[in-house]
């Protein structure tokens, strides 16, 4: 479970997150949507412990996030919007050192058969990342997640750049996810994924939630008119 208390972050006089309360429970999949500086990326760098909370607290299984203290990051994984992955290793390589951080050690066709499984074709696993696409680089992203078998996952704009047969899969493995009890935090700007593959959808504005519904109660076009219409919003702190 992810949870975020009264949660704040100003810089200086900046108020980038504003008395946050959020709850992400295994089995669910929260998808952020806001424009650039509302908020999104500071919320998953606070459950991250990226960065220390000026007021408030995340808790991940209830257990606090600390800054800097990698504790609670065992019970996470993460996936940034670029996944910095080593060009000169091949995908198989990859999987491998990433999941040996987290103390998981596959053997080649351990890794092989991980890879596969979200999809990245035979051929790939031997080949060098550098010539991988982005949608590519994602799957190797997730099998890096399901290696370290976390029980929260949490997305900074996965799905940007992905061609729509990429982005398509990548929904269906966070669906995966979804039904093997993973509670996932999504920051994403894309609407129709957002109601798609959401359990729940927030929307940021100047740093505050503003709305928090589940995606069954909203059709996308009318997403598409509630978010549009908060981006408007005079939000005042």
């Amino acid at each position: 479970m992810l949870q975020a208390r009264q949660l704040t972050k100003t810089y200086g006089d900046y108020p980038a997150l504003q008395r946050l309360d959020l709850e992400v429970k295994g089995g669910e999949i929260y998808c952020l949507l806001g424009a650039n500086g509302a908020g999104k990326t500071t919320t998953i760098n606070l459950f991250m412990g990226f960065t220390a909370p000026t007021a408030g607290e995340v808790l991940v299984d209830g257990r606090r996030v600390v800054y800097s203290n990698q504790a609670t990051n065992e019970l996470l994984a993460y996936i940034p919007e670029n996944l910095n992955l080593y060009g000169n290793l091949t995908g198989r390589e990859n999987l491998q050192y990433f999941a040996g951080l987290s103390k998981k050690r596959l053997n080649g066709t351990e890794a092989d058969e991980l890879l596969r499984s979200v999809g990245l074709q035979a051929a790939a696993t031997s080949q060098r990342i550098r010539y991988y696409s982005k949608g590519m680089r994602q799957k190797v992203g997730i099998a890096i997640a399901r290696a370290k078998g976390a029980g929260n996952l949490l997305l900074d704009e996965p799905t940007s750049g992905l061609d729509p047969q990429a982005s398509n899969d990548f929904a269906r493995l966070l669906e995966e996810s979804r039904q093997n009890g993973v509670a996932v935090l999504m920051a994403t700007h894309d609407l129709f994924r957002a109601k798609e593959s959401g359990t729940h959808i927030g929307i940021m504005r100047a740093g505050r939630l503003v709305h928090s519904l589940a995606s069954r109660e909203i059709t996308l076009g009318e997403l598409e008119q509630l978010y549009l219409a908060t981006m408007q919003m005079d939000v005042h702190v």
